[in-house]
């Protein structure tokens, strides 16, 4: 990965750096003295507001101070790594298809009725498309932690999927008046077209729904938000109909991607097919079209949204990149550098790295130290799975959205950014609703 400039404001200090590797070394020798086992160190408690429903069966919550773990305290950190090195047990997918075979029950469970917004947020509702395909436990968090009323969320699962995880998809959209299955489903293949026509269907299906929503993100199953949706929409409404993610100039390696045709092939491996270069070179994009390159996340302007949707060039570029590797890294890349479109970014204009744009905070193995601070989960694949020694890194880093998470890894850390996240929406739509409303000006 190319650097191209790096903003001071991005990058933390080498106190910071250092403070966080002394506080790993603290916690470490922690857990030599911790005699703890899964009987007498981890208390599940009560999720939500559930008081007086004995019906009710929340899921699991660990017995720790968030508060404590967002402020590095030593303590606190060695006791979440002890969580970690026992078994996590995390909930099947028949359990939330049980949990919303009663929609009142599933409701009281995950505190949705007390759920706060400001005006501010009523008027500028949002769209997400969730492109998912297992753990339908993680797709509820994830979707409880971005949830407000005014919103609307499009759910698009794999057909691959298992029949189990599928049904508790279509219970969270049965339980949830604004939240639907996507009208057109496909079978997600890594790095291939599918995965792009999977957010393509759910934002075709948002544009015809009646709320009439200003932005659309998209999300994966391993993303979760470091933002309230108060903050968000403040955020969001300084873009002033801009759109927000990577696109860069392709290096010689990335334009192999698209520069020759690509074809399906069975591989030994999860993703059980994918796109494989061949030696037959692609003609050049339609209408003189220049390429850039970025990631599949997004951040897009309805009016932008529109466009894509009846645009001839946006078809026929759609149709070109049917058969390169990973078209969801170039299409939106590209399209939003057209000249004209809703929100464009002039192709003169400087890279847009993921160390600029806020859509993601992902974590490379190998910018650790210069850039990041140590990962204090683990590394698939050189990208940090977070761990609960980072929240407070992720929160203040300034991204709306971390990737990536995984319960498996660090089942603390979602559970204190849950809590800090709904706290912020708490507080801050109380201080909004206490505010004076401003005078009228009298004018029509």
């Amino acid at each position: 990965m190319k650097i191209r400039c790096v903003f001071p404001s991005r990058l933390r200090k080498k106190h910071f750096i250092s403070s966080l590797s002394s506080l790993l070394v603290i916690c470490a020798l922690l857990l030599l003295c911790l005699k703890v086992t899964v009987k007498n160190s981890v208390t599940i408690e009560q999720y939500g507001t559930t008081a007086g429903y004995d019906d009710v069966e929340p899921p699991n919550r660990y017995n720790i101070d968030c508060n404590a773990i967002y402020n590095m305290d030593p303590a606190e950190v060695g006791k979440s790594l002890a969580i970690r090195k026992q078994e996590v047990v995390w909930e099947q997918d028949e359990s939330l298809i049980n949990l919303t075979s009663n929609c009142p029950r599933y409701l009281r469970s995950r505190g949705y009725g007390a759920v706060q917004v400001s005006e501010e947020e009523q008027a500028f509702p949002l769209a997400y498309s969730l492109v998912v395909h297992k753990s339908a436990s993680m797709v509820d968090k994830i979707l409880r932690a971005v949830y407000t009323p005014n919103n609307i969320y499009c759910i698009h699962y794999d057909l691959k999927s298992s029949e189990l995880f599928k049904e508790a998809m279509e219970g969270l959209a049965r339980c949830l008046p604004n939240v639907f299955i996507a009208s057109k489903l496909e079978t997600v293949m890594y790095a291939s077209i599918s995965r792009l026509k999977a957010d393509l269907n759910c934002l075709s299906d948002l544009m015809g729904s009646e709320v009439k929503w200003r932005y659309v993100i998209n999300l994966c199953g391993q993303d979760f938000p470091l933002r309230s949706n108060i903050e968000l929409v403040a955020d969001l409404k300084k873009l002033q109909g801009g759109n927000m993610m990577e696109t860069s100039r392709p290096s010689k390696y990335k334009k192999q991607r698209f520069s020759f045709h690509h074809k399906l092939q069975d591989t030994a491996f999860e993703y059980i097919q994918m796109p494989v270069k061949t030696d037959k070179a692609k003609e050049p994009p339609p209408h003189g079209i220049q390429m850039f390159i970025g990631s599949a996340y997004f951040v897009l302007s309805r009016e932008f949204v529109a466009y894509v949707n009846t645009s001839t060039l946006a078809r026929d570029f759609l149709v070109w990149s049917n058969d390169t590797y990973s078209p969801d890294e170039h299409f939106w890349a590209t399209l939003t550098r057209v000249p004209g479109v809703p929100g464009e970014v002039p192709r003169v204009q400087a890279d847009v790295t993921d160390l600029l744009s806020k859509t993601r905070l992902v974590k490379w193995s190998y910018l650790e130290g210069p850039l990041y601070p140590t990962c204090t989960g683990k590394h698939v694949r050189s990208v940090c799975i977070y761990g609960a020694g980072e929240l407070n890194w992720l929160m203040n880093y300034g991204s709306w959205f971390a990737n990536k998470v995984d319960p498996k890894v660090d089942p603390v850390l979602i559970q204190c950014l849950e809590e800090k996240l709904q706290e912020k929406q708490r507080l801050l739509v109380k201080a909004k609703k206490s505010q004076p409303k401003a005078p009228s000006s009298g004018k029509g």
